[in-house]
């Protein structure tokens, strides 16, 4: 935020105790932030809020809103957080081994794997067999780099 000159945010919610909210106040302080930005941790198991510096944690009624909204804000950034690493898991998992191969996008990735169902089997295919497929050109591409590995 502050490379990209944009304003800061109101408040730091820590998911954690003490432990936390020391690494992110060590955090704040080398960007040189500790104290123009508020910042909390709330533990889970008691759902205790630590401020920095204060040892004791304050315990806000079980019922009341302000407990909500902290509990929520906590709740949102574990779903973004958990959504943001499947997205970035299944993305992975997407790759193959053809995405190594000069001038082979993802079209053409997705045409092979649609026609010869895996990467192993696409490895047993002739030039002609590859390029039915996807034209001459891209299907040299494949077919050598599929050779060069069999040596």
């Amino acid at each position: 935020m502050l490379d990209e000159d944009k304003s800061l945010p109101n408040l730091i919610v820590v998911d954690g105790g003490k432990g936390q909210l020391s690494s992110a106040v060590k955090s704040l302080k080398r960007l040189n932030l500790f104290g123009k930005i508020p910042i909390i941790g709330i533990a889970k198991r008691l759902e205790e809020i630590f401020f920095p510096g204060d040892n004791i944690p304050l315990y806000l009624d079980k019922n009341s809103s302000t407990l909500k909204v902290i509990q929520h804000i906590r709740n949102e950034s574990h779903r973004f957080g958990i959504n943001f690493h499947r997205d970035l898991r299944s993305k992975e998992l997407i790759k193959t081994e053809l995405d190594q191969i000069k001038g082979i996008g993802p079209k053409t990735i997705e045409m092979l794997l649609t026609e010869f169902k895996s990467v192993k089997n696409i490895r047993l295919k002739t030039l002609n067999e590859i390029a039915n497929i996807i034209g001459l050109s891209k299907a040299k591409n494949v077919y050598e780099y599929f050779l060069k590995q069999r040596k």
